[in-house]
């Protein structure tokens, strides 16, 4: 979208006119909903995620002062819908910390389907997956992390590695089934 229409769009959007918003829906729902596929546990929720964010967003416009990406500004807030929907379902619990949890090696992924990677991660537990998605997919540091998620630095880190590892056994799975159904067609 040229960065005039865009402009135009956003003012619209402001003053309630619904083909306008809904512009802005159609442009960036896909973006946006694939910002929830990677919070969220299943599909449904991802919608949720999705429909409570640009509630958020177009209430919101008015606030936005057409400096720097507005798709930036929208995927800030679709996050934190996400983390919203976190926190109002999840109870605090003592967490164990392990501030001596080295960084591991970047995940090799090789030519795993998205769709895959994407199962992946939503099947990590809710703590893991959230911190996962933040840091490596979003690129917050663990201090932001933390407080978002209300844990401290440590436990961020420390979720991380767990979500790293996990991932890392169910791509090692992931590959070894591949090659097992590679050898039998060979037979």
């Amino acid at each position: 979208m040229k960065d005039k229409r865009l402009e135009q769009i956003i003012k619209d959007s402001i003053k309630g006119k619904s083909k306008a918003q809904e512009c802005l829906y159609l442009e960036y729902s896909p973006k946006m909903m694939g910002v929830c596929l990677r919070y969220a546990k299943s599909y449904d929720e991802a919608e949720d995620i999705l429909h409570d964010g640009f509630i958020k967003i177009f209430h919101s416009l008015k606030s936005f002062r057409f400096e720097g990406s507005f798709e930036g500004w929208m995927r800030r807030i679709i996050v934190n819908t996400a983390l919203e929907r976190f926190r109002s379902k999840t109870q605090l619990y003592t967490v164990e910390e392990f501030d001596d949890i080295e960084e591991e090696d970047e995940l090799d992924v090789k030519d795993a389907p998205l769709d895959v990677l994407l199962n992946m991660v939503q099947d990590l537990p809710e703590r893991y997956r959230m911190v996962f998605s933040l840091y490596v997919l979003d690129g917050y540091p663990h201090n932001e992390i933390a407080e978002v998620m209300q844990i401290t630095i440590g436990t961020s880190k420390s979720n991380l590695a767990r979500a790293r590892s996990i991932l890392k056994s169910k791509l090692i799975a992931y590959w070894d089934d591949q090659d097992q159904k590679s050898n039998l067609r060979i037979c």
